[in-house]
């Protein structure tokens, strides 16, 4: 690597826009499989870091480094395809489904949603897990409900995130924090200027949809049948709730995720035997190719019709593409050069906001993880802040409603396609309800403008001459 050459503006604009314009081809124009446009997106970046002196050992190094620093993810992908398939074997999932019928209302379902999602990911600290589980569940009800899903699909992301984005032991929350250089609790509190007035804006938008969904508009009979259909496939019980309160319990006392999920699966496995009738056999097939059932209804059979190991493949293979193709860009400095004339020019705090925001937008584009693209991001502009006599937790809020807020909204990033493969509803279904990922980096230009909640350093004033 010490002979390669770093790459010019024009190149760096040149190869990212390749890449884009393969994206936005392949999907809106011709439908090509995601995998293959990421596959040639690394293809073209690498024939790229050639041009600059690299060679093929280097770049498949490149792709490796980038890999790497997601398999952590990796491991979370394979364990809630295997939570999933236990929950169904155990009717953790079908039980909660059949009492939120008798206790939510259509018309508050939706911001009923959005405040579940959001406590949950605050107090776990992972969006995660609360998409995995209770999103699982909530797709489930308002499919009974005859609420459309990618809005629901919408109002679980949307609380997802909030948690992922506030919560003190969320790993992102901490990582912006830390790459930034600042404290975690001002970081915290510096978001939540602009993070709660979006959320009432979230609250009242989906609270307003969901007034369109009341109980006159929809079959009681329909839902009364999606129960029934329940109650003949599966044992509804409390006792069904045991896996999931597990899993909270140990989220709360901070035991490692696998370590979380394991134990979970472990009791949902007992209850399958003991409550379920499910022979050890059954489970074990359902863990790998997950739940299979045919229940006489088709809403029940879309819910629990999913799982295992062998669903969440899709997500890991364009994860992998993804973090390699993140490598690549990230190693061969494409990113930084693209931002080094721009960074230049940056002469207001509005213009400074709005290029961090974009920079985080197009790392999490290219590189598909937001891990990588807080710590660029912060990088890039750390020194640009300091000029600016800003705060610190001004950057590291700045980086995450970029980074963190629109990492599931990518198709081909390591959120987006673990929510698709969560939910199963496409990303670019839900995209248009997840309002409080669209709205804060809005709203947080909107008061930068506006000069509220920017945060700078106190100026000392000069010492009159002969004070001591």
């Amino acid at each position: 690597m010490s002979d390669v050459r770093e790459p010019g503006f024009l190149q760096s604009a040149i190869c990212f826009g390749g890449i884009v314009t393969m994206i936005a081809v392949g999907i809106l124009g011709y439908d090509v499989p995601l995998h293959v446009i990421i596959l040639g997106a690394i293809i073209w970046s690498s024939g790229h870091a050639l041009s600059l002196g690299g060679n093929f050992k280097d770049i498949k190094n490149a792709m490796n480094h980038g890999i790497g620093r997601g398999l952590g993810a990796m491991y979370i992908f394979i364990l809630i395809g295997v939570v999933i398939a236990a929950y169904l074997e155990s009717g953790t999932i079908s039980s909660i489904v059949y009492y939120s019928l008798d206790i939510i209302s259509p018309a508050i379902f939706l911001p009923a949603s959005l405040l579940i999602c959001s406590f949950m990911s605050l107090a776990v600290g992972t969006s995660w897990g609360t998409v995995g589980t209770a999103g699982v569940i909530l797709v489930g009800v308002g499919s009974a409900m005859g609420i459309p899903l990618p809005i629901v699909a919408g109002a679980v992301v949307s609380g997802a995130t909030f948690g992922d984005k506030l919560s003190p032991v969320s790993d992102t929350t901490n990582l912006a924090a830390v790459a930034a250089g600042t404290d975690l609790y001002k970081h915290i509190k510096s978001m939540l200027y602009t993070t709660i007035p979006t959320y009432i804006i979230c609250l009242l938008l989906f609270g307003f949809i969901g007034m369109g969904y009341s109980a006159e508009g929809l079959s009681d009979a329909g839902i009364r049948s999606f129960q029934q259909a329940i109650r003949d496939n599966f044992v509804v019980s409390l006792w069904s709730l045991l896996p999931i309160l597990t899993l909270f319990t140990l989220s709360f006392r901070k035991a490692p995720a696998e370590v979380a999920m394991i134990s979970s699966v472990a009791v949902a496995a007992v209850l399958a035997l003991l409550q379920q009738d499910r022979t050890i056999l059954e489970i074990l097939r359902s863990l790998q190719d997950g739940f299979k059932a045919d229940t006489g209804h088709v809403d029940l059979d879309v819910l629990v019709n999913r799982g295992g190991i062998q669903s969440m493949m899709w997500t890991l293979s364009m994860t992998l593409f993804a973090l390699a193709l993140g490598g690549i860009l990230e190693r061969y400095g494409f990113l930084q050069a693209l931002l080094k004339g721009i960074l230049d020019r940056i002469k207001s705090v509005l213009s400074l906001v709005f290029a961090t925001m974009c920079t985080g937008f197009l790392a999490c584009g290219s590189m598909g993880e937001s891990y990588i693209s807080i710590i660029v991001t912060s990088q890039l502009f750390k020194k640009k802040y300091g000029e600016f006599k800003m705060k610190a937790y001004m950057l590291s809020r700045t980086v995450e409603e970029s980074t963190t807020m629109s990492s599931p909204l990518i198709p081909w990033s390591t959120a987006g396609a673990f929510y698709f493969a969560a939910m199963g509803i496409p990303v670019i279904e839900y995209l248009p309800y997840t309002f409080l990922n669209i709205l804060n980096p809005l709203v947080s230009l909107a008061m930068t403008a506006m000069g509220i909640a920017v945060f700078r350093e106190m100026m000392r004033e000069p010492k009159p001459q002969g004070a001591t």
